[in-house]
């Protein structure tokens, strides 16, 4: 499948899930072009990277800050864009993989497939840890700074 057309289905994906989660038409395009844009940093790291878990941490760290950055411009929880963005990332496949290895009693390859899909889960987790920290401590600092700089305390 060309990267093209793992776009547009991350794309439209990411559209239906946001529809499912009744984010209002205004902000449909936005939460669409999340998922393409997980998908897309998935996939360009792909062309240097062997590691599917350090990838999916890359390209959850680039949509949490899409939807950080969004959920400020349009004043709605960043949540509306997280979600749907993170949608392409979900290790589904190697899910249901780590599932049919574990009923079918394999569970040499279910070892393996079951720690894979922990990797994946985590770094996505992280990603999203480590941007909504950094965000809530520059956050902070703004407001620090605002009130202690910006407007000197009056004197009475």
């Amino acid at each position: 499948m060309t990267y093209a057309v793992q776009m547009v289905t991350a794309f439209l994906g990411s559209m239906g899930f946001s529809i499912l989660f009744n984010i209002r038409r205004t902000k449909l395009l936005i939460a669409g072009f999340g998922g393409a844009l997980s998908w897309g940093v998935y996939l360009l790291f792909g062309a240097v990277l062997d590691d599917g878990p350090l990838r999916c941490f890359l390209a959850a760290v680039c949509v949490t800050v899409y939807a950080e950055i969004f959920a400020r411009v349009k004043k709605t929880p960043t949540t509306s864009f997280l979600v749907p963005g993170m949608i392409p990332l979900i290790p589904g496949g190697a899910l249901y993989n780590t599932m049919q290895y574990a009923i079918a009693g394999n569970w040499e390859q279910f070892g393996t497939a079951a720690s894979y899909t922990i990797r994946v889960a985590l770094a996505l987790a992280a990603g999203i840890i480590v941007v909504s920290s950094v965000m809530r401590m520059v956050v902070a600092v703004i407001r620090f700074v605002r009130i202690r700089c910006i407007r000197p305390p009056q004197r009475k």
